[in-house]
């Protein structure tokens, strides 16, 4: 072999390890759960209510047939555990001995009711979908695991957005069932202040839309537009919003990008009930009954969850074995979408697993 050829074959080597390493993650065994007359806390019931779900890994049981090694990651709103399989995520943290690898830990990935695959408005009911509300979706998501996968413990249950909230509420409703909780970008209190705001900006833009139509329309209403362009406004952070669209063209550019996939991928009455959905969180009476140790991760660039309000600083005292981090502003971060960034608190992931192991 001649030696530019050589040097050739070393290069290539060397970008096809870098790229195995950052991407090499295993793809998702997808299935669907049915729950027969699931009632709601609205008093609703639905015939039959369907979990769609992702699993990576396999589970395993010890001598007393406990389950484990099982892993339940949660999505944020308007999302779906679709949006966990990427270089950034899945990369970082499911390949082989990254965090979470897949050949120790069995991964589940459930899109929450009224989300992904899930049953949702959209299928067919429209407005006539049941009210859900987080209390409802932890529910379904507790059966999914313990009915539909058998599984009876966690090694971790851990979430983004509102994922993250979910991830409070496992933790008070469900205290003896893991070993470790890790809530990314959430606060543990009631939505309120801008929070609250925004979100009913997006809810009564929809619903005072006239084509809206009481969630009977046949094309999407203009209202969805304006979801998209809060949901832009609010993911990222200010900084780098001013470096990726420098000038009034290339913002406008950048908007109309995001409205138009958001568009042509989103339905109306879907967004509705998903932001309508956090009426009942409200963690903050009972965090003193959370039993597994937590630990919480925000940015500080979090327009939906800014540190300044001091919230998390304060209610994490009153967590029994909790802590709390909050990643500094860079140029790594972006904003509220830090937490599908696992490179930038990967570690902390690490070094929570190492002291829940038993």
């Amino acid at each position: 072999m001649s030696p530019i050829l050589r040097v050739l074959v070393i290069l290539l080597s060397i970008l096809v390890t870098r790229f195995a390493s950052a991407a090499d993650y295993p793809a998702p065994t997808e299935s669907d759960f049915t729950i027969h007359d699931f009632k709601f806390a609205s008093g609703e019931t639905l015939p039959e209510l369907r979990l769609h779900y992702r699993t990576l890994g396999k589970q395993e049981k010890d001598a007393q047939g406990k389950t484990t090694n099982a892993v339940l990651i949660m999505h944020g709103t308007t999302g779906s555990g679709a949006q966990f399989i990427r270089p950034e995520f899945a990369g970082e943290l499911f390949s082989k001995d990254q965090p979470l690898d897949t050949t120790k830990f069995f991964v589940v990935l459930p899109d929450g009711i009224g989300h992904g695959k899930s049953s949702k408005p959209s299928d067919a009911m429209h407005a006539k979908f049941p009210r859900y509300g987080y209390i409802d979706m932890v529910e379904a998501q507790y059966r999914l695991l313990t009915e539909g996968l058998g599984v009876d413990h966690a090694r971790l249950v851990m979430g983004t957005s509102m994922g993250g909230m979910h991830t409070w509420l496992w933790g008070e409703l469900h205290p003896d069932f893991m070993d470790a909780l890790m809530p990314l970008a959430s606060l543990p209190t009631q939505i309120a202040g801008r929070n609250r705001a925004w979100r009913r900006m997006v809810i009564d833009a929809i619903r005072n839309d006239p084509a809206w139509s009481e969630g009977d329309y046949k094309t999407q209403p203009p209202s969805l537009r304006t979801a998209a362009e809060m949901l832009w406004f609010m993911s990222s952070n200010p900084v780098l919003r001013q470096k990726d669209a420098p000038t009034l063209a290339k913002t406008d550019e950048a908007l109309d990008k995001f409205v138009e996939q958001i568009v042509k991928t989103d339905d109306a009455n879907d967004v509705l009930y998903a932001l309508e959905a956090s009426h009942d969180y409200d963690p903050g009476p009972n965090l003193e009954k959370i039993q597994a140790p937590l630990l919480a991760i925000n940015s500080a660039d979090d327009l939906i969850n800014p540190p300044e309000l001091g919230i998390l600083e304060r209610e994490i005292k009153r967590v029994p074995h909790g802590r709390a981090i909050v990643i500094p502003l860079s140029d790594k971060t972006r904003g509220h979408g830090s937490h599908t960034l696992a490179a930038l608190w990967k570690d902390q992931l690490v070094d929570l697993l190492k002291e829940t192991e038993k």
